[in-house]
């Protein structure tokens, strides 16, 4: 289910008029995403109503919360990102190439202009916020990508080319450093020019590749 249609089915009258609260739903967070890229989280509630057009209870009517909202803008972003993220390595020739492409693409979206840029302050300045207050619904969040190497991974220990005693963790963990890693040089005035690389050598070396 798409944050529109859970946001939905939290309403009373969804039986009746779920066409309406899908598409109520709908305005709010593509509002959302508007505002967050041309102010981050720091938009009010009712900056937001009036960018989605919607009263006030309409917007609490789908959502506890600003939290709640952002938490869903962060979900769909994240999820976005593994969409397109799959969609360029469709084409590269194995699993080991798509994995690299992976993790080196997340790091190179911390010189990202425009709204990709937006997208990455968001997501660093949110974050640990969010995970403070909404621990389960952030690791569902972020799931996507662990799944995402999963199963490269999975496919490399096919192939013969990884070997990682134990490969649902190891997504995990390198998702989790992945992220670490980003967010301790998103703000960061240098970076060293071999990063990417290094964390790609990192985590192929856990995963058993040569």
């Amino acid at each position: 289910m798409s944050w529109a249609e859970k946001a939905a089915d939290r309403s009373p009258v969804v039986r009746r008029t779920r066409s309406r609260s899908m598409q109520q739903a709908s305005l709010i967070l593509d509002a959302a995403h508007r505002l967050v890229l041309q102010k981050g989280d720091a938009f009010t509630t009712q900056e937001l109503v009036k960018e989605a057009g919607v009263a006030l209870q309409t917007f609490y009517r789908y959502f506890a919360s600003k939290d709640q909202l952002l938490l869903a803008v962060f979900a769909e972003m994240i999820a976005v990102a593994c969409v397109r993220s799959a969609e360029v390595a469709a084409d590269l020739p194995d699993p080991i190439a798509r994995l690299r492409y992976f993790i080196t693409s997340t790091l190179g979206s911390l010189d990202a202009e425009g709204h990709d840029a937006a997208t990455a302050r968001f997501i660093v300045s949110t974050h640990w916020r969010l995970q403070q207050n909404f621990p389960e619904e952030m690791a569902e969040a972020v799931r996507p990508f662990a799944t995402l190497l999963l199963g490269e991974i999975q496919k490399g220990i096919a192939a013969g080319q990884l070997r990682p005693a134990d490969p649902e963790r190891a997504a995990w963990f390198i998702n989790e450093l992945i992220r670490s890693v980003y967010h301790h040089y998103a703000y960061a005035a240098v970076r060293p020019a071999t990063l990417a690389d290094d964390l790609w050598a990192f985590c192929l070396t856990a995963l058993g590749g040569a």
